[in-house]
């Protein structure tokens, strides 16, 4: 076969994939979860990714596998790459993204900035540490929380006492994970990606704003990030991608706290949310550039398109029925805005689409560093997003 690529999972990642795969001359497959999903333009099989024979049928048919999610067990992707299975990231890479206390353990043993952090399992352990520091925690379970679910701030572990129970805790046999309550100033994501080869490209620093665990805008380059916190946050990135053999785009997490320093919240091993701004912000976005890197081909520019993007979240949206008029009146509001629909069904909360105002001219001044220039796009694509019924 020539390039084939199977992404499994059939959500709005894999949908952002297809128009860049298209222009690449890829062939794109996707083994979605259900009939109808965002995905359903290059879905090729419908299947559970949790069973083992439906994904090694559906890998028979492409060249490289991908995800668009980290929810694939681990027995099943270390079962495929023993068969010879190109899984890009491979299993052990996309342990860290699965597993919070492997991902804690792994970046201390690579020396990088995490925050104070244990594995309690039972109501005194966690008490415990949370008289160590500073009388409040953030208690998460290890595996399967995403958007703020499956994470609590607590002052006592009595809050968590579900969780703590012998039957919760036979999901979870390793324990939970306890993290200091970091006290932050802002939220930054440093985007990249590595290829099998060892070539290594990164995004500008980015700022996310996020509300209820939820991220709802980013804006690029982050606002006032001097160049030793850019620099530093690439060193993260770029000692997580080659310290743990990442292929695809990486998506590190970052807090800022008040001394400037950084910290490692999160990572993603796959397109991520606060990266949806490069798709018109930067000269190869993360779709793009995540099919190089699997592929093994040359990684794009990550130039910024102009001097700075704001991406707002659409949350929520139109109600069914409602989705062509309310795209019709947000595509009058702002001709300069990009609009990106994902084709889900209506949620309340739910991601259904996001919206991107780039600003300024590429190469020019530092508008970043303008607050009235990035507020101007911000509220530009949030009025649009409002048109699209957003919450």
């Amino acid at each position: 076969m020539a390039h084939v690529v199977g992404v499994v999972g059939g959500g709005q990642l894999a949908r952002m994939m297809i128009g860049p795969a298209v222009e690449l001359g890829v062939d794109i497959r996707v083994l979605a979860e259900a009939e109808g999903a965002p995905a359903q333009l290059a879905a090729t099989m419908v299947g559970d990714y949790r069973d083992e024979k439906t994904v090694r049928e559906f890998a028979s048919t492409v060249t490289v596998l991908t995800f668009d999610h980290e929810h694939v067990p681990q027995p099943v992707l270390a079962s495929l790459e023993s068969d010879g299975v190109a899984v890009r990231p491979g299993a052990y890479a996309l342990g860290f993204a699965q597993d919070k206390i492997a991902m804690r353990r792994r970046m201390a043993e690579l020396g990088l900035p995490v925050p104070a952090w244990a594995v309690v399992s039972d109501e005194a352990q966690l008490d415990r540490f949370i008289s160590e520091h500073g009388g409040r925690a953030v208690v998460k379970l290890p595996v399967g929380g995403y958007d703020g679910h499956g994470v609590r701030f607590v002052s006592q572990a009595s809050e968590v006492a579900d969780w703590l129970n012998p039957d919760a805790l036979l999901g979870f046999p390793q324990g939970l994970l306890a993290e200091e309550a970091v006290e932050f100033t802002r939220e930054l994501s440093q985007l990249s990606a590595r290829s099998p080869s060892g070539e290594f490209a990164a995004w500008t620093l980015a700022e996310s704003v996020q509300r209820g665990g939820i991220c709802v805008e980013v804006v690029a380059p982050a606002p006032h990030a001097d160049k030793a916190l850019a620099d530093e946050a690439y060193r993260i990135a770029e000692s997580i991608a080659s310290g743990v053999g990442v292929v695809g785009v990486l998506a590190v997490e970052l807090f800022e706290t008040r001394d400037g320093s950084l910290l490692i919240n999160e990572l993603a091993m796959r397109p991520h949310n606060t990266g949806h701004w490069t798709m018109d912000g930067s000269v190869t976005g993360q779709f793009e550039q995540h099919l190089r890197a699997v592929l093994d081909l040359p990684l794009g520019d990550t130039a910024l398109t102009g001097a700075a993007a704001v991406m707002v979240n659409v949350l929520g949206g139109p109600r069914p029925g409602d989705v062509d008029e309310a795209l019709a009146k947000a595509l009058s509001v702002d001709a300069a805005a990009k609009v990106h629909w994902y084709g889900k069904e209506w949620r309340k909360g739910r991601k259904v689409g996001h919206v991107t105002v780039v600003a300024g001219a590429r190469g020019g001044e530092a508008v970043s560093d303008s607050i009235g220039v990035v507020m101007d796009a911000r509220e530009r694509a949030r009025t649009v997003a409002r048109a699209l019924g957003a919450e």
